[in-house]
């Protein structure tokens, strides 16, 4: 197919193709926590200062049906477009590639098979090799063994991880047509180093299941058809070096761009509440461009001009502004070292019985918490403790909504095999037909919530506080008024884990390194100097107040402490509980009315009532929910050192919020003390008390009965899981079974779009053949080594009575209109010799031809039988006779 590019230097629109420039410069440095001049991003991270390549690099992502994808792709790519394209593909890795050829027929940009160590050059397209990894090194591709078994492979997330690290904003990612969610986490790294990220319509796409899941995570810039793709990535591209200033190695902001940047942030907060103004301007900046490029707005000024009348786009900004990227087991050796190190310390210095808490502050869509769980569970397991002695209570927060609701749901694409290993799979996930669940035990250790760590109030009393990689996205003022808070957050000797390049800056006397390379801190039990804490708070910090909250005494919030005191001390004992009484949390001391049962744990609200309460309460509380309104059980007396109690217990079933919806809240009040000996004479003299004794007892037994049949149904329907959970995991096999299949499903799409390129170019080299052999006239029979028939002509039907079905007999069985007795001679001495033979032989009908014969010879130069031509040289004869006869007379 050919190409269609008109003009090899300008795009179909008439743009020019991406101009770069060599971007020598060392990472900013930050302002550090305590206003001085020290980095709180780890100085040993900064790289020395390099060159980096001066031109964006497009990595093509695509599986099955996504030749078709590819070839219209480049099809529409300029000769001189300044870009390098890298082309991953899902391929067979026992089958030779034709991939570089095939694409080598539609654009002039020369392709090849990447070979290790392949240094990069602009306008050219490169092709992933089978059975190989492809990485990224500064301005090579490098070559690796794939690590996954067959059926299970990523390459193209590997690559667009590596990429991402690399070229940071001159990154691309283009997914194109193809089966599974391979490129997913790819385009969440591309998204985190300000990258671009464009997919192909779905709508035009002939397997659309990789373009979906793309588009699915929120973090794609363009959607179009893949011809239409080349053209959007250059406009973006070549709009993005129009926005900075000349001194672009700082970021810095003209007044106007500030004044404008700053009227962005007043939009973002006025629609959100959320005040985006001290995230560092480099990291919301970039965001704002992509915008600016998608849209084709020249400033940043008519950027914001344009947000004031677009409510949706103030929407996409937000969304693209709270980009967290983030994964299962993200740096692998910091996991191993508080695995190793810091939770069984941890749990040695605690007693059974006590819940430990943690925080995980920015946790995204919830891998992190949930690699905290299982972690915590891993460490229980080694040391032999039972779970139900030792618990973990993780809070994991973050500012975007839809990504807390993605984390309760806890469901995550099959693509996260290459972060988590085979046995955490098989032991904390359930598979299921869109990828993977965290287990309900796992699920069950997290609670999430949104939160804006800056506005809102904090988790106090923490055992461990997980905030990795949100502070480099923070200016000064607000890490200065975050480690603090940490430091309040945690109880004395607690721990904090920090990203990779994170530090604490100067706070060193709050925090002490448990272990600098992996960022785990200790907090310290007390600081030599009084600590200025500023708790969050919903007005929006500036640089005004924050110098002025340093040098003033803090106000007291009166209502605050006046509320927490009379809830304290004055706020009677109450338990929430679910409609079959399992209690969800208590408030107060209710030790008098509740008591756990001895043995096996049971936190059920029937199981720990004390006498007196517990028969009132089997009745009360299916009643209120019933009924949906409170019931009151006055004067019950619960008897307590030889005195009897008299208590209220109210009932109260509970509609809002939604959240607690079908849930009881049971409040217990004391009213007052009747000092009753335990054994009243009248008793045993009363026929009536007698009689109600004996009720109660018959009740209790009854009660136990059923007792008994609830733990005969609850041993049930553990077999039941049980059987369950084995047939779950036949499906969980079949499940792999079938994604393996799957996998060289596309392998197979891969090579039969192969092949099925090269039968249409040999179909047209075949009707090419023909009409070439048709319109000489002349006569052609092709033989095979054995002299059968393989292939003759419709004009030598003339000379030799031949039909369709003689294919393959041999020719001495064909009747022939030639005199011509040697021509088996001849046909065995040219297979002989390899030299051709050359006669003129004529027919019973007086015609002649000139009969040649060559070897038939493969492009491998093998010899594969002869060609015979008849050419008709009978006018030619007839007049050399003619000039014969004249001459004779």
């Amino acid at each position: 197919m050919p190409h269609k590019v008109h003009n090899p230097d300008l795009m179909p629109n008439g743009n020019l193709p991406y101009k770069g420039e060599i971007l020598t410069k060392k990472a900013p440095p930050e302002h550090v926590l305590d206003g001085s001049t020290h980095d709180t991003v780890d100085p040993t991270l900064i790289p020395e200062p390099k060159t980096y390549i001066s031109f964006p690099i497009v990595a093509i992502g695509a599986s099955a049906g996504g030749l078709e994808a590819i070839e219209s792709f480049l099809n529409n790519v300029p000769s001189k477009s300044g870009m390098a394209y890298i082309v991953i593909q899902h391929l067979d890795p026992d089958h030779k590639a034709l991939l570089s050829e095939l694409l080598q027929r539609v654009t002039p940009m020369p392709v090849s098979q990447i070979v290790d160590s392949k240094k990069i050059q602009p306008d050219h397209v490169y092709v992933i090799p089978p059975n190989r990894d492809i990485s990224i090194l500064q301005d090579k591709l490098h070559l690796l063994s794939p690590v996954a078994p067959r059926g299970l492979r990523l390459p193209i997330d590997f690559f667009l991880r590596s990429l991402a690290l690399d070229m940071r904003h001159q990154a691309v990612a283009v997914i194109l047509s193809g089966m599974g969610s391979d490129g997913t986490l790819g385009i969440l790294a591309i998204k985190e180093n300000c990258g671009l990220v464009v997919v192909q319509d779905p709508l035009t796409s002939k397997f659309d299941s990789m373009p979906r899941h793309a588009i699915d995570t929120g973090m794609v810039d363009i959607v179009a058809p893949a011809e239409l793709l080349p053209q959007r990535i250059l406009e973006c591209l070549n709009h993005d070096r129009h926005l900075w200033t000349k001194d672009d190695s700082q970021h810095r902001l003209s007044e106007s761009q500030q004044s404008s940047f700053d009227k962005i942030c007043i939009l973002i907060r006025a629609r959100t509440k959320q005040d985006f103004s001290h995230y560092k301007k480099s990291t919301v900046f970039r965001r704002i461009e992509r915008r600016l490029a998608i849209h084709h707005i020249a400033r940043i000024s008519d950027y914001m001009h344009f947000l004031q009348k677009n409510d949706q786009e103030i929407d996409l900004l937000f969304k693209e502004l709270l980009i967290g990227v983030t994964q299962f087991f993200r740096d692998p050796p910091t996991w191993v070292y508080l695995q190793a190190q810091v939770l069984p310390k941890l749990l040695t210095a605690h007693t059974e019985g006590v819940n430990l808490r943690a925080w995980v502050a920015g946790c995204s869509t919830g891998e992190e918490a949930y690699t905290l769980a299982m972690v915590f569970s891993e460490v229980l397991m080694q040391m032999k403790l039972r779970p139900e002695k030792y618990t973990l209570q993780i809070f994991a927060t973050d500012l975007d909504p839809d990504a807390i609701e993605k984390a309760r749901q806890g469901v995550y694409p099959a693509n996260i095999t290459a972060d988590v290993s085979d046995a955490h799979l098989i032991r904390y996930f359930n598979k299921q037909e869109q990828g993977y669940q965290i287990t309900k035990a796992i699920r069950e250790m997290v609670v999430f919530a949104t939160q804006n760590i800056i506005m809102d109030p904090p988790f106090t009393k923490l055992d461990l506080l997980c905030c990795r990689n949100l502070l480099i996205y923070l200016d000064a003022d607000l890490q200065k008024r975050l480690i603090p808070l940490f430091h309040y957050s945690l109880r004395p000797g607690a721990t904090l884990m920090l990203g990779s390049a994170e530090t604490i800056g100067n706070y060193t006397e709050l925090f002490s390194p448990i272990d600098s390379k992996a960022r785990i801190y200790r907090r310290n039990e007390r600081p030599q100097q009084r600590l200025n804490v500023e708790f969050p708070t919903r007005y929006p910090l500036t640089k005004t107040n924050t110098m002025h909250k340093e040098t003033t005494p803090q106000t007291p919030d009166l209502q605050n402490l006046a509320d927490q005191l009379v809830q304290r001390q004055f706020s009677p004992a109450a338990v929430l509980v679910s409609a079959s009484g399992d209690l969800v949390y208590i408030n107060g001391k209710t030790g008098r009315y509740l008591e756990p049962p001895s043995g096996k744990v049971n936190w059920n609200i029937h199981a720990m009532a004390k006498d007196g309460l517990r028969d009132e309460l089997a009745i009360a509380l299916p009643k209120a929910l019933r009924d949906n309104e409170d019931v009151i059980c006055r004067n019950l007396f619960l008897t307590e050192h030889g005195s009897q109690q008299a208590v209220t217990m109210t009932v109260h079933p509970i509609q809002e919020p939604l959240e607690l919806n079908g849930m009881a809240l049971i409040v217990f009040v004391d009213v007052d003390t009747v000092h009753v000996p335990t054994k009243s004479p009248d008793m045993k003299h009363n026929p009536e008390k007698t009689s109600l004794i004996r009720a109660q007892q018959e009740l209790k037994a009854v009660r136990e009965e059923m007792q008994t049949s609830q733990e005969e149904l609850r041993s049930t329907n553990e077999e039941l899981q049980s059987t369950n959970e084995e047939l779950q995991s036949s499906n969980e096999e079949l499940t792999t079974s079938k994604e393996e299949m799957q996998s060289l499903n596309e392998e197979l799409q891969t090579v039969n779009a192969e092949l099925q390129s090269k039968v249409d170019e040999l179909s047209a080299a075949s009707n090419d053949m023909k009409n070439l052999l048709d319109s000489t006239d002349i006569a052609t029979i092709f033989l095979d080594n054995d002299l059968h028939l393989r292939r003759f002509t419709k004009h030598a039907t003339r000379l030799f009575k031949l039909i369709p079905g003689d294919i393959g007999r041999p020719l001495s069985d064909i009747v022939s209109e030639l005199n011509y007795p040697e021509l088996l001679n001849d046909l065995n001495e040219v297979l002989r010799t390899l030299a051709y033979s050359e006669k003129e032989v004529s027919t019973h009908e007086d015609r002649w031809f000139q009969v040649k014969i060559m070897p038939y010879r493969t492009l491998e130069n093998m010899i594969h039988g002869v060609v015979i031509t008849f050419n008709d040289i009978t006018i030619a004869k007839h007049l050399e006779s003619r000039l014969r006869t004249l001459a004779k007379e």
